[in-house]
C-alpha cells in the first residue's frame, strides 16, 4: 500500500511539474491564430501623412500556428488598449504556418505578399507601451499581448516577437 501511495504521489508531482512548464497562454485562448510580433515604433520621424508619412512601417504580424487548419481572417478584429480597432472585412486565408503583416497606411492587400493595409494613415500602436487584442469573428478572444519599450524591446528596434 505504501509503495503505491509513493508512486501515485510521484506521478502526480510529475504531472503538476509538466503542467507548470506548459505555456499559460496555450490554455488561455484556444486559437491557432496568434500575434507573432509588432513593429510598434516605425523607423524615422513619426508622420501620419498618407503621402509622405511612415505609418506603413508600423505593422502587426499574425501567424497561423495550426498544424493542418487554414484560417480565414475575415471578421477577425485587432484592437489596442485605447480602443483603436481594425476589422478584417475581406477573405484572407492563412495556411498552416503562414503569416500576414497588418500595416498602417494605404496599399494593395495581397495574400501572395502576406500583407493587409489598414487604409488609415494614423498610427495604431503607442511607441512606449500598449496592449494588443485579437478577437475571433465570434467575439471570443484569440490572443492578447502587452509590451513596454523598456521591458520587452531590449535591442531598441521597436519590434517584438512573441512566438516562435
Amino acid at each position: 500500500m505504501r509503495k503505491h501511495l509513493v508512486t501515485a504521489t510521484a506521478i502526480a508531482a510529475g504531472t503538476l511539474a509538466g503542467l507548470a512548464a506548459a505555456p499559460v497562454q496555450a490554455a488561455e485562448y484556444s486559437s491557432a491564430l496568434k500575434i507573432r510580433g509588432v513593429q510598434y515604433d516605425a523607423p524615422g520621424r513619426d508622420s501620419n501623412s498618407c503621402s509622405s508619412g511612415n505609418t506603413r512601417e508600423e505593422y502587426l504580424t499574425l501567424k497561423n500556428y495550426a498544424s493542418s487548419a487554414t484560417v480565414n481572417l475575415k471578421g477577425y478584429v485587432v484592437k489596442d488598449a485605447a480602443g483603436n480597432r481594425f476589422t478584417f472585412t475581406a477573405n484572407h486565408y492563412l495556411q498552416p504556418g503562414d503569416y500576414i503583416k497588418l500595416r498602417g497606411g494605404n496599399g494593395t492587400d495581397s495574400d501572395g505578399s502576406n500583407v493587409v493595409y489598414r487604409d488609415n494613415c494614423n498610427f495604431m500602436w503607442n511607441n512606449d507601451q500598449d496592449t494588443i487584442y485579437l478577437y475571433k469573428p465570434s467575439g471570443d478572444r484569440s490572443d492578447v499581448h502587452a509590451y513596454t519599450k523598456s521591458a520587452n524591446d531590449r535591442d531598441g528596434n521597436g519590434y517584438i516577437t512573441f512566438h516562435s
